[in-house]
């Protein structure tokens, strides 16, 4: 059994920062990517950061600059430190994992349960 569990969502003004962590516990082989994902009312789930094993980060246009991605391997781990905050980044936030749960099973993807995000203007 593998768990996601985020934590650092909450309500912020509008030029605020945040962080996000997420921490993945269970029956784990490796992680592969890591990353954050949003989804606002009305809208779809989208890429907000993603970081790879070997800590090669990506980001969506619309938080280059802002929100910086990183990750503890030991303690399989991953934040975003979000900065500058607008209210368009208002959104549920969800952490995702690429997780090997043993050295004969594939790679598959795990999401957490998500943490709101709201900022105020």
């Amino acid at each position: 059994q593998v768990q996601l569990v985020e934590s650092g969502g909450g309500l912020v003004q509008a030029g605020g920062s945040l962080t996000l962590s997420c921490a993945a516990s269970g029956s784990i082989f490796s992680i592969n990517a890591m990353g954050w994902y949003r989804q606002a009312p009305g809208k779809q789930r989208e890429l907000v950061a993603i970081i790879t094993g070997g800590s090669s980060t990506s980001y969506a246009d619309s938080v280059k600059g802002r929100f910086t991605i990183s990750r503890d391997n030991a303690k399989n781990t991953v934040n975003l430190q979000m900065n500058s905050l607008k209210p368009d980044d208002t959104a549920v936030y969800y952490c995702y994992a690429a997780i090997q749960i043993t050295r004969t099973t594939k790679t598959r993807g795990f999401w957490g349960q998500g943490t709101q995000v709201t900022v105020s203007s």
